[in-house]
Parts: structure tokens; sequence; C-alpha cells
């Protein structure tokens, strides 16, 4: 009881232990890499042509739908109310999967689902609007861990459970609903943060805890911004009925458009920058749809009806593969400055290759190890370009960099599901599916080999370049290591 008084009192620790056990049993899902069989199999008895061109296409249009909404809501009710309402979404999804009947009931869950993946943002930015921004890197690595080692554990425990113990698909949905429901009470406890990062509630928020402009590129956020809410002459608060009272004041509603504003053009005027987030919203975009039917092509491969499935095992080896690559990245001695842009091209290439095995083999352990291959190469450049990004970033410009290219990513992902996978237009098969996969990515992977062919005979040709490149690499470094 001393222990948790304790912990409770800290200013920070008590808020990242609770999200981080939140988010360890919100990704503990152990019947998710089983989804696809599972729909096509006995219990919902769906053809895989339903479920691949009509079912799962409902849930990118409606991530794209929710996403923006779902980002401006984040901040204006002050992030907890997101989560607890991801808790319960989450709830309701594997109430449905185990009960529920029917294609209607499933385009349901779909819908559902999305809402879940779009409060994502409200998980990743609840931290940094209730702790010391001198605890923002150790908050961050403690929650992304929880959420990789809740999701391997869960697909790792999912694999055992089928396997060996001998449990059907539905017994292991009765589980994780089980374990998604914890998720959902431990959202409770989480403290309610006094302000948001755009729409400033009346409450300024406690010493310690306001968000910074600070970065490498710009200078520590003025005063009376920090105090925006207070009485310059009293340091009092404003009195309920001021106009600056209530987040949804007219003259919130501005100054948080201006902040936006602000942190638009903060994120986007340096084109080095602008390079990275390219990549960020072409490659996440083409990563989050062989994610979404990756099942799909092991069925077609393997049917799951007459062969054993090892979806779950392949999975946790992924994700700990891909854990592996990006905590190397730390570790490497590069100047990602000089050479950042040119890796982005040669992993993009040996993960276009990769995809392109997954299409082309009728092997099921080849295609295996095509996608733990490919989910490598993206962690490791998503490590890097997420850490180049925040370096020269202030926290408001991060979330909103982070908010705009999620978005720009989803936007292509619809194109592609809507252009190629809709059965109301091509309605393509899985295989011709995932060979356009690996052509998009051959594509990107051409554009950042030139691209940094060119920056890094510019760079090496450049007089000023060594003492400048040590000095942001430095920074980049220590952003990642501290983190």
């Amino acid at each position: 009881m001393e222990c948790w008084v304790n912990l409770k009192s800290s200013d920070w620790a008590y808020p990242t232990a609770v999200l981080s056990l939140y988010g360890f049993f919100a990704n503990c899902r152990i019947a998710e890499p089983f989804l696809a069989p599972y729909l096509i199999g006995p219990h919902k008895n769906i053809s895989q042509e339903v479920v691949t061109n009509y079912i799962f296409p409902i849930w990118t249009y409606s991530n794209l739908a929710f996403l923006f909404p779902v980002f401006l809501l984040t901040d204006l009710l002050r992030h907890k109310p997101l989560i607890v309402l991801q808790g319960l979404v989450l709830v309701i999804n594997y109430v449905l999967l185990c009960f529920a009947q029917g294609v209607p009931a499933m385009i349901f869950l779909e819908i559902n689902y999305a809402m879940v993946t779009a409060s994502e943002v409200a998980y990743f930015s609840y931290i940094y609007s209730v702790i010391p921004s001198e605890n923002y890197r150790r908050a961050t690595g403690y929650l992304r861990s929880a959420m990789l080692f809740g999701y391997t554990f869960g697909a790792g425990l999912g694999q055992v459970l089928i396997s060996l113990a001998g449990l059907d698909y539905f017994d292991i949905n009765a589980i994780t609903l089980g374990v998604v429901s914890v998720a959902f009470l431990i959202s409770f406890r989480l403290p309610m943060p006094q302000r948001g990062m755009f729409f400033k509630g009346r409450k300024a928020a406690p010493v310690g805890q306001n968000f910074q402009q600070a970065g490498p590129v710009g200078a520590d956020r003025p005063e009376e911004a920090v105090l925006e809410d207070e009485d310059p002459a009293s340091g009092e608060e404003n009195v309920e009925g001021n106009d600056s009272a209530g987040w949804c004041s007219r003259k919130n509603v501005v100054n948080a458009g201006h902040l936006l504003w602000q942190s638009f053009r903060e994120s986007y005027s340096s084109r080095h920058l602008i390079y990275w987030s390219l990549w960020w919203a072409l490659a996440t975009a083409g990563y989050t749809q062989i994610l979404n039917y990756i099942q799909l092509m092991w069925d077609h491969i393997e049917p799951s009806a007459t062969s054993s499935v090892y979806n779950g095992g392949v999975e946790a080896a992924c994700s700990l593969v891909g854990a592996a690559a990006a905590f190397l990245v730390g570790h490497i001695k590069v100047s990602w400055t000089m050479w950042g842009e040119l890796a982005l091209g040669l992993f993009s290439a040996i993960g276009a290759g990769a995809v392109f095995l997954i299409a082309l083999t009728s092997n099921i352990w080849a295609c295996y190890a095509g996608y733990a291959l490919f989910k490598s190469c993206y962690m490791l450049l998503i490590t890097i370009t997420t850490f180049q990004i925040a370096a020269n970033l202030s926290m408001e410009c991060y979330a909103l960099t982070f908010g705009i290219n999620t978005f720009v990513a989803l936007f292509l992902q619809t194109m592609m599901t809507l252009i190629f996978v809709d059965e109301a237009t091509l309605g393509l098969d899985i295989v011709k599916q995932f060979i356009i996969y690996g052509s998009y990515y051959a594509v990107i992977s051409v554009l950042f080999l030139i691209r940094g062919i060119y920056t890094a005979c510019t760079k090496h040709t450049s007089p000023d370049t060594k003492s400048a490149v040590k000095v942001v690499n430095q920074q980049s470094s220590n952003t990642f290591v501290n983190g």
C-alpha cells in the first residue's frame, strides 16, 4: 500500500505506470493473429472473397473518416475520455466476435475497430499532458515497450493455446474479451489532464507540466503563452465567465487554430523534414495495407481449414525481430543526416523484394520469412524517421506532424483499397494485390535512392558538412538513446 501511495505521489511515475498497464492489456489481443481464419472458418462461415473485398475495406474507410475528428476531440476533451472510449469499443468488438453472426455484424465490427485505431493518438499524446517535459522520453519508451510486449505476449500465447492446448478460435476470442475488459477497467484509473495541447482549459497546468516550445530549432516558449489562462496581475486563473474560460469559447478556439497553424508551419518549414515525413506517409500506407491482408495471403497459400496455423507465432517472432532492429538504430554510429535518405531507399528496396516473395511463393515458410524481413525493415526505418523528425521539433509540432503524416498515410491506403481491393472497382485477388504492394514499395525505394544519393554527394562535398553533421547527428542520437 505504501508503494502504491508513493507511486501516486510521483509527478510522472503513476500516470506512466497506469497507461503502460493499459497499453499492455489493450494490445494483448490473443485472438487478433487468427482473425481471418476465424471469419472464414465454421464459426462465422464467411467466404474469403467477401472478407477480402467487402468486409476488410470498411475498416480503412472508417479509419480515415474518424482520424481527424478524433485528433481534435482528443485534445478538446483532454485525452482520458478517448482512452476510456477506446477500451469500451475494444470490449464491444470482442463481444461481437464471440456472439454476433452475419456479414452486417462484421461490418459494424470493422467500423468499431476503426475507432480503436483512430484513438491511438489519445494513447500516445496523453502522457505529454500530465507529466513534466524532462520525463517525456523515458515515458515514451515505457509506453511503446508496453504496447510491443503486450502484442508479442498475446500473439505468442494465442499460438500456444491453439497448437498445444487445443483451444479453438472461439475460445481464444473469449479469453481476449476478458483481457481487453481488464484494459477498460484500468483506463478509469488514469488521472484527468488539466489542459490540452492546443485547446487550453480553464486551469493552467501545474509547474513542470507545461508544453514547451523548446526544441533544437526554436527558443523557449514565451512566458505569456505558458500562463495564458492566468491574470497577469494576480497570478490566478481567470474566473468562469471570462471570454477565455471554457474549452469551446471563441477565444480558445481561435487560439487553438492559431497554434495549430504555427505548429504546421514549423513542422513543414524544412525540406529535410518534408522528405522524412513523405517517406513516413508513403511507407506507412503500404505497411498498414500489408498488415491488414497478410492473414488472407497466408490462408490462400495454406488454407487454415486443412492445415496447422502459425500466425500467432510468426507475429510474435516478427515483433521481436522488428524491435531488435529498431533498438540497434540507437547503437549504430551513422550520420543519419547524410546517409538517412539513402538508407530509406536501400531498406525500402529490400522490403519491396520481401513483398514480392510473399506474393509469388507457394511455400508458407518462405512467405513467413518474407513477412518477417519486410516488417523488420519497416520497424528499422520508422524508428530512424521518428527520431529524426522529433529531434528537430517541439512536442506540439511533433504531435501535429504525427497526425498529419498518419492522415496522409490513411488517405493513400484508402485509395489503394478503393482501387485495387474493393469489389465495387477492380476487386483483385490477394496475390495480385501483393504484387501491386511490392511494386508500390519498389517505386518508393527508387525515389529515395535517387534522393539519398543526391543528398550524400551534396553533403560530402560541402566544406561545412563535417561539423554540421556531427552536431545534428549527436542531437538525434541523444534524443533516441534518452527515449
